[in-house]
């Protein structure tokens, strides 16, 4: 089947989204784009993130003569394929890049060019969850645990359209006004990551398996 349902949460109506609109964010996981789910409880939440009324606009998209990067898909692409490009496109410190430049440069040779293809699906990795990628890079994380949080946890997958193609390939269907109670959900969600966050900050430096180093000298 070459059509797919996908869903856009937001706080307005959105039916006939833009590529490359005025204010977007060019630092978002895979750079700028109109950021979709296939959960439309996942959208439900990040309609209410900051707000408890919102709306989860659907679209149904037309794949047929789009290329599509699939990260998720294991057989293909790892974890380092899916952080070399967050990485690319997520700002970090001066710090971070001087001090572990070696690292950086390391996954540099994992990153994909995202601008070849139309649509992207990738997993999520929000403000709350980027600083897991961070704690790998240095050298805190294993990529074990990596692997853990991100291909076994719940964060969802995003869908992605990049290219003007994809964007003409799509077809607003309708929209459902979201229930306050996933403003809760998404607090519980961000609330989960500060809790793992810390956990991890005290006890991953003493844990067994492989860090960004490791996997360096193992490369050599």
């Amino acid at each position: 089947m070459s059509y797919k349902i996908i869903y856009h949460g937001s706080d307005q109506v959105i039916e006939k989204p833009v590529f490359h609109y005025e204010g977007s964010n060019q630092h978002n996981d895979y750079g700028l784009g109109f950021y979709c789910t296939q959960n439309l409880d996942m959208a439900k939440e990040w309609a209410n993130r900051n707000t408890r009324s919102g709306f989860a606009n659907k679209y149904q998209i037309n794949e047929r003569g789009l290329k599509i990067l699939d990260l998720t898909d294991k057989n293909k692409y790892s974890v380092l394929n899916w952080i070399a490009i967050l990485l690319h496109n997520r700002e970090l410190s001066d710090i971070d890049r001087i001090e572990y430049k070696d690292v950086l440069d390391y996954i540099e040779q994992y990153y994909i060019d995202t601008s070849l293809y139309d649509v992207v699906i990738g997993y999520r990795a929000d403000d709350a969850y980027f600083r897991f990628p961070l704690m790998f890079i240095r050298n805190v994380l294993t990529f074990e645990k990596l692997e853990q949080i991100y291909l076994l946890g719940n964060l969802g997958k995003q869908y992605v359209l990049i290219s003007q193609k994809a964007f003409d390939h799509l077809r607003f269907v309708d929209t459902i006004s979201v229930e306050p109670i996933y403003y809760e959900r998404y607090r519980r969600r961000k609330d989960a990551a500060d809790n793992s966050y810390r956990e991890l900050e005290l006890f991953e430096r003493s844990s067994l398996g492989k860090r960004a180093r490791d996997l360096m000298r193992e490369k050599k």
